[in-house]
This record gives C-alpha cells, sequence and structure tokens, in this order.
C-alpha cells in the first residue's frame, strides 16, 4: 500500500509561531518508519512548505492519507479528509496527532476513516487492519488501542523530509532537527495540554545517542515537554555526548524551580552546546502563580532566568496574559521583563484548552466559537477582557512585544548573537504576527 503522510498547513487567520520556525514533523517520521518496515510506502508533504495538498495528493495512487494535527488545525483537516473522499472514496483517512489523543471527538467526520486515540501505538494495529480490508468501525476501534511507557518504536525516517530540512528551524537557529527523549510531563499545570497525553516515561540515552549521531543538522531542538526533570539522566546525557563526541546546538524546554535549584546542571549543559531554553515563567504575579498550580515564585523564576544569563544561556519566556488585567499590569509585565539582560518572549492570552482542568473551569465564559478551531491558538482572545475592550487588550499585547523583545536594544542583541541573515527571517515572521494583530485591534471578529 502507498500512505501519504500530510503535516497541515494552519489557517490563515491563525497567529503561530510558525513565522517565526518551522519544525520536521517528527511523528510522520515515525510513522514513515514504521510503515515501511511493514513493507509498504511512506511519502511525507509538509504543507507548511509546499502549501498545495491538492497536488501532493493527486501525485500518486495513494492507498491511506494520514495527517497529524493541533487543536488549530481541526477544521482544516476534515477539509482535507473531505477531498481526499470527493476524489478517491476508496482511500482510507487517519488523523492522529496530539489533539485527537486526548479530543476524539472534535474529530468525528464522516470522512475520517480511523483517529488514532493510542498515537503511534495504534498505528500498527490499524495498518494490519486495512491490509485484511477491515470495515470503518473496526479501524475506529483500533485506533483507541491503548498507549504504554514503553518506547519501542524505530527512529525517525528522516530521508522522507530530504528536500525541506534546509527550511527547518526554531527561531534564531536555522537547519535545526528535531528529537525526543521523553514523552508528558510529570507535573499538572491547568492550563497545560502535555499532562493530558499519558503518563510520563524516558527513552533509553544510548538510544536517543544513537539517532543524534544519524542527524546533520548543527542544531537541534529537544521537544519534550520538559527536558530539566531528572538530575542524573542529565549528567548521562552530557557524558555520552563527551564520549560519542557529538557536537551540537541544543535547545530545549524547562522548569524555573529546577533551574534555580540546578544551577550546576545549567553550567554543564552549557558546555555541552545549549544555547537556549524555553521556560514557562507564566506570570510575574504571585497570585496567578498560584492559580495555575505552577508550584514555583516570582523569586523563583527571576532567580532561574539570573542563572541562564550568567552561563550564557538565553531563556525564551512564555508568559500568560490574564484577562482580569489592566494596562497598570501590562505596564508591570513590560517593567519585569525588561529588568532581564535580553527579554525574549512570548506572550499569550490565557487559552483554555479541550481537555484539561482549566478549560472544565472556565468553559462557560469562552465566548469564541469553538468550531473556528484555527482561533484557539494561544494568541486569539476567546474570552471577554473584564477590565479593557477587546481592542485595547490586543493592543497592550503587541506594546508588550514591542517595548521587550522587539525592542531597539533586542533587535541589536539578535543581530549581535544570531547574525543578520536570522535577524531577517525573524524580523520577517515578526512583521506577518504584528500585522495580524493590527488587523486584529482594527476589527477584533470575536464571538458566536
Amino acid at each position: 500500500m502507498k500512505f501519504l503522510l500530510v503535516k497541515p498547513l494552519p489557517h490563515k487567520n491563525s497567529i503561530n509561531l510558525q513565522s517565526f520556525m518551522i519544525c520536521e514533523p517528527l511523528e510522520l517520521e515515525y510513522a514513515a518508519s514504521m510503515i515501511e518496515s511493514m513493507g509498504h510506502t511512506a511519502d511525507i508533504v509538509d504543507l507548511v512548505i509546499d502549501r498545495d495538498f491538492t497536488s501532493a495528493f493527486l501525485k500518486d495512487d495513494y492507498d491511506v492519507v494520514a495527517f497529524t494535527s493541533y487543536l488549530v488545525h481541526v477544521g482544516i483537516v476534515k477539509g482535507y479528509c473531505a477531498e481526499v473522499k470527493k476524489r478517491n472514496p476508496k482511500a482510507i483517512t487517519i488523523v492522529g496527532g496530539v489533539h485527537c489523543e486526548v479530543v476524539p471527538e472534535d474529530f468525528e467526520d464522516e470522512n475520517i476513516d480511523c483517529v488514532l486515540t493510542g498515537g503511534m501505538y495504534a498505528l500498527s494495529g490499524v495498518i494490519s487492519a486495512i491490509e485484511k480490508g477491515l470495515d470503518r468501525a473496526k479501524l475506529l476501534e483500533l485506533g483507541k488501542h491503548p498507549k504504554s511507557c514503553e518506547f519501542k518504536f524505530l527512529h525517525p525516517d528522516r530521508s522522507k523530509t530530504a528536500k525541506y530540512r534546509e527550511y527547518y528551524n526554531y527561531i534564531y537557529h536555522d537547519r535545526c532537527a528535531t528529537i525526543k527523549t521523553s514523552f508528558s510531563c510529570a507535573y499538572d499545570c491547568e492550563f497545560c495540554f502535555c499532562t493530558q497525553v499519558g503518563g510520563y516515561y524516558e527513552r533509553d540515552l544510548d538510544d536517543v545517542i544513537l539517532e543524534l549521531k544519524e542527524i546533520r543538522e548543527p542544531n537541534v531542538f529537544i521537544v519534550d515537554d520538559n527536558f530539566l526533570y531528572n538530575k542524573e539522566r542529565i549528567k548521562r546525557f552530557c557524558a555520552l555526548l563527551e564520549e560519542h563526541g557529538i557536537k551540537k546546538t541544543f535547545i530545549a524546554f524547562g522548569r524555573a524551580d529546577f533551574i534555580a535549584k540546578n544551577e550546576d546542571i545549567i553550567e554543564l549543559l552549557a558546555a555541552h552546546g545549549f544555547d537556549a531554553f524555553f521556560v514557562g515563567i507564566e506570570s510575574f504575579k504571585k497570585e496567578e502563580l498560584s492559580d495555575y498550580n505552577k508550584r514555583t515564585s516570582v523569586e523563583v523564576n527571576d532567580k532561574a532566568v539570573r542563572i541562564l544569563e550568567k552561563h550564557g544561556v538565553q531563556c525564551y519566556s512564555g508568559l500568560i496574559v490574564g484577562f482580569d488585567w489592566t494596562k497598570k499590569d501590562f505596564d508591570g509585565l513590560i517593567n519585569y521583563l525588561n529588568a532581564f539582560e535580553h527579554p525574549m518572549v512570548n506572550i499569550q492570552p490565557i487559552t483554555p484548552i479541550k481537555g484539561t482542568p482549566f478549560y472544565n473551569k472556565v468553559k462557560d465564559q469562552i465566548v469564541e466559537d469553538e468550531t473556528r478551531y484555527e482561533n484557539f491558538d494561544m494568541a486569539h482572545v476567546v474570552m471577554l477582557p473584564q477590565k479593557m475592550s477587546v481592542r485595547a487588550f490586543y493592543y497592550n499585547i503587541l506594546r508588550a512585544y514591542l517595548k521587550t523583545s522587539a525592542s531597539k536594544k533586542g533587535r541589536r542583541y539578535i543581530i549581535e548573537r544570531y547574525g543578520k541573515k536570522v535577524y531577517r527571517r525573524v524580523r520577517k515572521g515578526a512583521v506577518k504576527i504584528a500585522m495580524q494583530y493590527i488587523k486584529l485591534i482594527i476589527k477584533p471578529n470575536i464571538g458566536r
């Protein structure tokens, strides 16, 4: 059988970090390895780069078309599946990805034959069922195969994305591959989707090193939900890098409380190529951190950023904007960020995501039409601000960016650290997002 594996292009209205980064579709590369090990062929199309699904689908006589999907892609993927069925009713359509693992009901659609609630653990059974010609009901049942905390998958087949690899980057790092060394997260922040996809478990580090040795790119984004968890594992990872002579530049996610308690580990990581950590600071206000169940404090967050700065590691700060904020709160955010040496920040209006405890708490306050999936992108306002207009809320988010990471000082720092080529790419993405915000300031377009 011939499989087409598709990474969808987000809706044009979504505001997303793909303006700053294009990551390889790691989950599809894993799927391609499994499919080909079972005697079939698999092609990957990355529509963030290729853009034209119809041309990709018509390029060959595909038996199965499978999509990966986040929340913002739900409507897009349903449209693609409808096109597949219209052009070739016999083709099997499959949808996978973290959103369908947690909220599979969003993908209940006559044009979708199988929803991989069990993720990669369900895929081999589904493929076997397709080989046997089993009906749609059986495919849907097999897609619910329970997940496991064992990692027994082949390495991702990166040859399937060979023609795209020069375009893959992560914010300030060109030619950037991705790798996953652990799954899920051991914490329970109420707004976060990561903890809803199963229990936390770690890959064998020897196998991780074998995969790293296969990666040609100089930069590697470790896409673990939280890389900074197990001190002894991190030490062994660094020791294995030395033992195998692996020299890469790494970017990863990590918690502020770990950084604050383990400066020696951060120093070790900095010496082994770790250039940046994305840290969920979330808020500069004590009461909000408590509400989000972050189990940290403003003081701990401050200490973490200072430690990263001390060791030359860039901190990409994630900040959540509350819907009860006033202009004074935004001013406080700007002053807080500018107290750091080089504030690089992702500012997000708090967004209730289906499947999280926070969503269940506030779903009655959502005023956005929940079938407009593209607007649940962590950038659009989906709950009404309490103390200012929607226009003013968007304006203040944009103002916070312009006064911090996008300031003259921030722009100069990017050029000095990463070079003019990277700066031009990042500036292009920043201008695109700024224009999207300006359009929302003029016409918020929110409501059911």
